[in-house]
């Protein structure tokens, strides 16, 4: 028997009335979310979850965010995070591929309406049974919707004692969604023992301290911050200091108030941190240097310059690593006293394997670039219900990463390229085939192609490249605001260019390689 949330129960047997976690004025202790988690798993089995049932969950980082991801472990069920930045029919697609019997939806705000989406896509699936709704105003006695179950009413009178359902190490705990350049978004399944490995790695490569206080503004829905941070920092017991949204003062202004010594981020939060203008004159840089000791960058390659320049300010190292969903996500990691190089995601972390090759699986020769493959106890199980790319993805027992890099005699990796059209824009992964399904369903569009343009800000920008019906007009605004309407704010094109023809391949192949050069 093991499950994941054993983490949670541990913690709050040894540090009861330590705070785990620091949500606006909240403060939250081990002791306290325990128990509420206990009630989440008390409700979940009282409305008839049976052991390895789907879970989805629309939520902010929010104190709830852990309370009912570990109360559905407890309970014996499988967790579906979701972005948060989700539209209608895109949350009904998860819902309804992943199996999903019980839906926890943020009620969210009139600029992030995720409660409306939400019960949008819910009504879709009938074989999603019960929804949970979270009110942002944590009214008792507000009903959002005009379906669903309040979350308040959902946990009262259930007991804070619960007796952890009995799961094995390769249970499946979460399924999170990912994608490739074709098809629609795949639910790598990650285990109980895949995830605890994972946070534990993490404690030790962070170095953490039980002094430590942590900062989570990756969104916890991401394995990234869910891993590294959240079930990490609960592993080891610190305290976390959770936001919903990045604005790089009101970043800055907690990592001073709360004294904050553990932050990670994606390049370009490290960027905005950087180039933050405190024309109030709030932010104590001096006590902010004292208490902020190690950071963490993932989710794109960091530039040089912004890594040497952020330190430089803030008096602190930035350790660089590598990962991805299906890895849990940690695989590669510049290890805190050993040499470090900047631009390196690092060398393999303990107990995963990495090698490169070439398109048929070979080895390649020393200085030549190849995909990343990797293998360990970080490698998912599958992608849910997709034998045939499961098994594509994990040809020879190796996780194929779809990423082109190159090794150095010592033995660090670099990324250089990807082996996919997937485009990184701000850490956040957009698929270009996504937005081309939404885009020519456009009455006046004949054909789309997406590509990711270099972006200094965001590593890279989305571009459309469209060929309209022949005597149609349409406007570059018009294009993007009827991808804004249909799929979520970071995914549509911010660039868009009207063409007479894509170039084509002899096969009718479109030949983005040509499009980016025109750039």
């Amino acid at each position: 028997m093991f499950n994941l949330a054993i983490a949670l129960e541990d913690a709050a047997r040894r540090f009861p009335s330590k705070t785990a976690i620091i949500s606006d004025t909240t403060k939250i202790s081990f002791c306290e979310l325990n128990q509420e988690a206990n009630q989440v798993a008390d409700g979940l089995v009282k409305m008839g979850l049976k052991p390895n049932d789907k879970v989805g969950l629309s939520c902010p980082n929010t104190p709830l965010f852990p309370i009912i991801y570990y109360g559905v472990l407890k309970a014996g069920g499988t967790i579906v995070p979701l972005s948060i930045l989700l539209k209608k029919n895109e949350i009904a697609y998860h819902l309804a591929d992943a199996d999903v019997k019980f839906y926890f939806c943020f009620e969210g705000t009139e600029i992030l309406p995720m409660g409306k989406e939400g019960v949008g896509g819910f009504k879709k699936v009938s074989s999603c049974e019960h929804l949970i709704i979270m009110p942002a105003t944590g009214s008792k006695e507000k009903k959002p919707f005009d379906t669903g179950l309040s979350f308040n009413d959902f946990i009262s009178g259930k007991s804070r004692q619960f007796e952890m359902a009995d799961t094995n190490a390769e249970d499946t705990a979460v399924i999170i969604y990912t994608s490739g350049t074709t098809g629609q978004p795949k639910g790598a399944e990650l285990t109980h023992s895949n995830l605890a490995w994972n946070a534990d790695l993490c404690r030790h490569l962070f170095k953490f301290q039980e002094d430590d206080v942590s900062m989570t503004v990756l969104p916890m829905f991401h394995i990234f911050g869910q891993t590294c941070l959240m079930n990490a920092g609960i592993m080891h017991g610190i305290t976390n200091v959770v936001i919903s949204r990045f604005e790089a003062g009101s970043v800055l202004e907690s990592i001073q108030v709360n004294n904050v010594s553990v932050f990670a981020g994606v390049p370009t939060m490290y960027w905005a941190l950087l180039n933050y203008e405190d024309d109030l004159g709030i932010i104590d840089l001096d006590k902010i240097r004292k208490t902020l000791r190690f950071c963490i960058s993932g989710g794109a390659s960091l530039p040089v310059q912004v890594l040497k320049d952020f330190e430089a300010l803030y008096n602190v190292t930035i350790y660089e690593g590598y990962g991805m969903s299906e890895g849990s996500p940690v695989v590669t990691f510049n290890h805190p006293g050993r040499k470090r190089k900047p631009g390196s995601i690092g060398k393999p972390v303990w107990g995963v394997q990495v090698k490169l090759a070439d398109e048929n699986d070979q080895p390649i020769k020393p200085g030549e670039k190849g995909q990343l493959l990797y293998r360990g106890h970080n490698v998912m199980k599958g992608y849910y219900k997709k034998p045939k790319e499961t098994e594509e993805a994990l040809k020879g027992g190796w996780m194929h990463s779809g990423d082109v890099a190159t090794v150095d005699d010592e033995g660090y990796f670099y990324i250089v390229d990807r082996t996919k059209d997937m485009i990184l824009r701000g850490g956040l992964n957009v698929y270009p085939r996504e937005i081309e399904e939404v885009i020519i369903q456009h009455e006046k569009v004949s054909i789309v192609a997406i590509v990711g343009i270099p972006d200094d800000k965001l590593g890279e920008e989305i571009k459309a490249f469209i060929v309209l019906n022949e005597s149609e007009t349409v406007t570059e605004q018009e294009i993007m605001e009827w991808c804004k309407e249909r799929i979520a704010a970071y995914k549509y094109p911010r660039k868009v260019e009207f063409v007479e023809a894509l170039p084509m391949s002899a096969t009718g192949k479109i030949l983005k390689r040509e499009l980016r050069k025109q750039l």
